[in-house]
């Protein structure tokens, strides 16, 4: 079984600084796998472990995506090798576009049985990219799968839904998008990271893949924390047993009650 993870090399959120006016400056922000991401390389790992299965990663990005720590980053977390597309064409891209070209590269990789992702990335944060990607695959697209165990003839996948639960048999190609608490990532250690820095990595050029040009083009303007939300808040006077009375007046008038 060869098994894709489609990941994303982006700046963490969490490095931005918030300017007096409002504005987010990501400049100084830290590159790094999307904190989403982590869950599928774990899953892949177990999943080629069960099968004598490959794990390949791919991710693609402008040209800072090709770096010897964004290679170790990806490769230290149980993959077997690495592809990716670097061009500074994709700065910025939306998440059709990296759909588009994920699809291309998968194509490219050949003979893939499975791509697992996150359930979003911390840049684009859409959650789109994998059905998206499925779509251009012609391949069956599930999210919120909280398991995937090998079976006899393909796979068994669980999917955290607000129904419930899932249990689904799976055949075929297929693009999974896990939840975030899927499973526990291991954390690299220093043997994983000396070892990242022998594995193959391919790097796949962006003019050589059959993707269609962008009929749209999308770039950010700007970007500002979100507004502060006005709470209201009534205090009721009294003692307790006439407050509490007012109180869930008040919430039967809300229609809470």
């Amino acid at each position: 079984m060869k098994i894709v993870v489609a990941y994303k090399w982006a700046a963490n959120p969490q490095d931005a600084e918030v300017r007096p006016d409002g504005t987010v400056d990501l400049s100084r922000a830290k590159a790094a796998v999307s904190e989403y991401d982590p869950v599928a390389f774990e899953l892949a790992r177990r999943l080629a472990d069960a099968t004598g299965g490959e794990v390949v990663g791919l991710t693609v990005g402008d040209s800072s995506i090709d770096s010897p720590l964004a290679r170790k980053a990806a490769l230290s977390r149980g993959l077997d090798r690495l592809v990716m597309v670097a061009d500074d064409a994709l700065a910025g891209a939306d998440g059709t576009r990296l759909a588009a070209v994920l699809a291309a590269a998968v194509t490219a990789v050949g003979d893939v049985d499975l791509v697992l992702t996150g359930d979003s990335s911390v840049d684009v944060a859409q959650g789109q990219v994998s059905m998206t990607l499925a779509g251009h695959l012609g391949w069956l697209a599930l999210g919120a799968v909280s398991s995937v165990a090998p079976a006899e003839g393909g796979l068994v996948v669980e999917r955290d839904l607000p129904t419930g639960v899932t249990t689904l048999s799976l055949t075929g190609p297929a693009v999974l998008a896990t939840t975030s608490d899927a499973a526990v990532p291991r954390v690299p250690g220093m043997k994983d990271i000396l070892g990242a820095a022998k594995k193959p990595v391919e790097v796949l050029a962006l003019a050589d893949l059959a993707v269609e040009p962008a009929a749209v083009t999308l770039s950010t303007l700007s970007t500002s924390r979100p507004a502060e939300a006005t709470r209201g808040a009534v205090l009721f006077d009294g003692d307790a047993a006439t407050a509490a009375t007012e109180l869930v007046g008040a919430l039967r008038l809300a229609g809470v009650l």
